[in-house]
């Protein structure tokens, strides 16, 4: 069976800690910015970790298989 391809657009939008753990960018960050807060601003600038429900389906996008 042939190696599956790497999702390009996953690729750019998740990054896998030297731990195993998936990091993502915070959404809501592109338009609209004049009605939110600074302090809300500056919490989006932080990659938070994928929820455990959907890690399964971002490792098999990113082509990595197990645990780490």
């Amino acid at each position: 069976m042939p190696k599956t391809k790497t999702s390009s657009s996953a690729k750019k939008r998740f990054k896998v800690t030297a731990g195993g753990k998936l990091l993502r960018r915070h959404a809501m960050k592109s338009h609209n910015l004049t009605k939110k807060t600074s302090k809300r601003k500056r919490g989006f600038r932080k990659d938070h970790e994928v929820a455990g429900v959907d890690t399964a389906a971002v490792r098999g996008m990113l082509g990595k298989r197990g645990r780490r």
